[in-house]
């Protein structure tokens, strides 16, 4: 009987931590909140370029606004390797990184290490005018702290395979916030995805301070997700962050790019 009193006294304890630290939260997503995404560049001196920044981030991706190109993926190249790996539960997000190096993304001989990666429900950025309903974000870092991140979108449907495989370790540190498990060896390639098409352009973080300063490559392919994976990772999230989306930003005059390895490959065949 005292184990269990004592058990429910620190999911007590457990709760109370969780809702105090939600309600000194720097940002919101909320429509309405004190700290929503049209007032973040309000709330600190050094967010407000998320106001007036001209190269913000999500945007609306199509080939309507891109310029298709059938050669930059020679510039781009990853290479990841299994290690060991922690969950943790920030939040705003349910976030994997990696104890020691997982490997890099390599852009015009520039490396960028695997830093940690993260999950956004709905999608950040739209698809030819849609919001989907999960992205991923595999963030990387170069020596000199430049940014490059790699997005996956997913859509209702199947089960996602790696998802999947961390379910029971993302209900364990649901209600704990800044909650780690251990998820054993990773590799960043159980993630699914591939680069043979994809858009790259040059944008910002999409949460604050909004820097900009991130080279960003958006898988065309679009994954899948189960409705009950969703409902596990947004379960996860509390107090505002249950929808973890900033909304889509101008694009103003920037450069899209559509990178299709798959048509310049065809193309060398002929």
């Amino acid at each position: 009987m005292n184990n269990i009193i004592l058990f429910v006294s620190c999911l007590a304890l457990a709760s109370s931590a969780l809702a105090a630290d939600e309600t000194e939260t720097e940002f919101h997503y909320v429509t309405g909140a004190y700290a929503d995404p049209s007032k973040w560049s309000s709330v600190k001196q050094e967010w407000k370029i998320c106001g007036v920044g001209k190269r913000q981030s999500p945007v609306n991706l199509s080939p309507k606004v891109a310029r298709l190109v059938h050669n930059s993926t020679a510039l781009i190249q990853t290479y990841y390797k299994p290690v060991e790996a922690t969950l943790k539960n920030r939040g705003y997000d349910i976030m994997v990184s990696w104890q020691e190096d997982a490997g890099k993304l390599v852009i015009n001989n520039t490396d960028y290490k695997l830093v940690q990666s993260h999950w956004h429900a709905p999608s950040e950025h739209f698809l030819n005018g849609k919001r989907l309903a999960m992205e991923l974000h595999m963030v990387h870092k170069s020596a000199d702290g430049h940014l490059a991140v790699i997005g996956v979108l997913l859509r209702e449907g199947e089960p996602n395979a790696f998802i999947s495989r961390i379910k029971d370790k993302i209900n364990f540190i649901a209600d704990i916030l800044h909650g780690e498990a251990s998820i054993g060896k990773i590799d960043p390639r159980e993630f699914g995805w591939d680069l043979t098409k994809f858009y790259e352009y040059r944008g910002s973080l999409t949460t604050p301070p909004c820097t900009e300063d991130v080279i960003w490559t958006i898988v065309n392919k679009v994954g899948t997700v189960s409705r009950q994976q969703i409902d596990i990772l947004v379960d996860a999230r509390r107090a505002g962050y249950e929808a973890n989306a900033r909304p889509a930003q101008p694009l103003y005059k920037r450069m899209v790019y559509l990178n299709d390895q798959a048509a310049l490959s065809a193309s060398a065949l002929n």
